[in-house]
């Protein structure tokens, strides 16, 4: 099948991108080469183009896989100005994707063959050093290039955005199956790849929520956790950048994987949402995220020893940059915050002081409220831009399909940094349910910032009473002096498939908790 170019931010990208490396002017001739080549991969032609420096000697590498829906033209701004600094780039299609050969392999074996091919390539038919070759890439891009470390250990430095590092809780996070997000790439690989009878079958199952063990494998074969011994084995540079609110990757994937990263590491979160923070950056505008990239591939494959350090964790939060040596360094106690009985007059609950018992808030199981988590990349892709949460106003969740409760309104700022951690007691409930949990920050007028948010599934078991123990996405977020740290529990949110039967309820009661991680 032919791909159809029909993409509309592909479309956007590339031409940007193509008008800030092609815009020519007086200092067109000194710049870097650019041409446009078939490589060979495994058994299929790939497309690529390749951008290398006018001067001549023997140059560090960069490879760039295009992202998911994307094609090689995705990195032409930014392999321009690596060239410019000394570096050859190539960046390539991946198969299946528009005109390069074969079927969408999503990060398989014949992907990681592929790009030990373009590999050979690079090495064969560029003035490279094949002792300093570095990889990385946006979302599918680099997925690809962190698996491609644990494969090809020519690999040296490697820079993932937006990327994912176990594609199972990307897929089925707390056993709940990602709605939006799974859409939008199945429909992208229709639009303009060939994903062939492998992928639309998974994805088939998928959506169906069968064969789940099977998927699960699959993705398993797919995930660079499930090969982190090898990557440490072969010692690369490691940078990962990734959004708070990334809706496609959520971020506490990274976090154990970070800390069980043994090779020169960085990690970096920013607002926004998936794929956003660095897009300004294939325009070839100025963007923190590639300015690190930059950094990071100089101190590996240059030996620039003022390049982006190692052995730091960078957060940014509250319009400001903090950085610590660990992921656990961030924060330096837990709170626990019980939850308590529902109030008549306000139907709101006590958030904080130890878990009280004896009381229980029953919510319906097929009734949506105006907490929820918004749009995939738009509700939490504007905070990349503008720093700006998503906000509701708190007394319009309707108490009688929410359970709400809110804690006292402390003196001073309560800063949240890590994963906060739910823990429910349930009744009442079938073998089979949802739940999704928000964390906001409610100011005196009632408006409220989401802070954090993650649903969760029980798929087996007997019906009746249950515990459930939901990780939150991480965050870091200052609760503001004087405002409730508040917490609203529903049962339906439009970015997650949920396993609830209509016309039930479900009954958190009393033990129930919250574990907040603070500064």
């Amino acid at each position: 099948m032919a791909p159809r170019r029909s993409t509309v931010l592909a479309g956007l990208v590339s031409t940007l991108a193509a008008t800030v490396l092609l815009g020519g002017g007086p200092a067109a001739a000194a710049s870097p080469t650019v041409r446009f080549v078939d490589l060979p991969g495994d058994g299929v032609t790939l497309k690529a183009n390749v951008v290398a420096p006018a001067t001549g000697g023997s140059h560090p590498a960069v490879i760039f896989p295009a992202s998911w829906g994307l094609n090689d033209l995705e990195y032409l701004a930014q392999a321009e100005s690596l060239a410019a600094d000394g570096y050859v780039v190539v960046s390539y299609t991946p198969r299946g994707w528009w005109s390069s050969g074969g079927e969408i392999d999503t990060a398989g074996p014949k992907d990681m063959a592929d790009l030990s091919k373009v590999i050979d390539w690079t090495i064969a038919n560029t003035a490279t050093d094949p002792t300093r070759i570095g990889a990385g890439g946006v979302s599918y891009g680099a997925g690809l290039s962190l698996l491609g470390s644990a494969f090809d250990r020519r690999i040296r430095a490697v820079a993932v955005l937006s990327g994912w590092t176990d594609l199972v809780y990307s897929l089925y996070g707390d056993q709940t199956r990602h709605l939006q997000s799974s859409g939008l790439l199945g429909l992208a690989a229709q639009l303009v790849g060939n994903p062939g009878p492998d992928l639309n079958g998974k994805l088939a199952d998928f959506t169906a929520n069968r064969n789940i063990a099977e998927v699960m494998a699959w993705a398993r074969v797919r995930s660079a956790a499930t090969y982190l011994d090898r990557i440490n084995a072969n010692d690369p540079a490691v940078l990962i950048a990734n959004a708070w609110g990334d809706s496609f990757f959520p971020p506490n994937q990274l976090a154990d994987f970070y800390a069980r990263l043994t090779t020169p590491k960085r990690l970096e979160l920013r607002p926004g949402d998936h794929a956003i923070a660095e897009l300004t950056g294939l325009a070839g505008l100025p963007n923190a995220v590639w300015s690190s990239v930059h950094g990071w591939f100089d101190r590996y494959l240059r030996g620039d020893a003022g390049g982006t350090p190692p052995g730091q964790v960078q957060l940014t939060t509250n319009n400001r940059i903090e950085t610590y040596g660990s992921w656990a360094a961030q924060n330096s106690s837990v709170r626990r915050y019980g939850l308590g009985g529902i109030r008549w007059l306000d139907q709101t609950g006590l958030l904080g002081g130890a878990p009280a018992t004896g009381w229980s808030r029953a919510v319906p199981t097929d009734l949506d409220t105006v907490a929820d988590g918004g749009v995939v990349l738009l509700t939490n892709g504007v905070a990349a831009f503008t720093g700006l949460r998503p906000t509701i106003w708190l007394p319009a969740v309707d108490r009688f399909r929410a359970g709400v409760w809110a804690s006292t309104r402390p003196s001073s700022p309560v800063q949240i940094r890590g994963i906060p951690r739910l823990h429910l007691s349930l009744t009442g409930t079938a073998a089979t349910g949802s739940l999704v949990a928000y964390l906001y920050d409610l100011d005196n007028l009632g408006g409220a910032t989401l802070i954090t948010h993650a649903p969760t599934t029980w798929i087996s078991g007997a019906a009746g009473s249950r515990t459930v123990d939901l990780d939150l996405t991480a965050t870091a977020y200052d609760v503001p002096a004087g405002h409730s740290l508040t917490l609203v529990v529903d049962t339906v949110d439009p970015l997650y498939y949920d396993a609830n039967a209509p016309g039930r309820t479900i009954t958190i009661a009393g033990g129930s908790y919250l574990d907040v991680p603070l500064r």
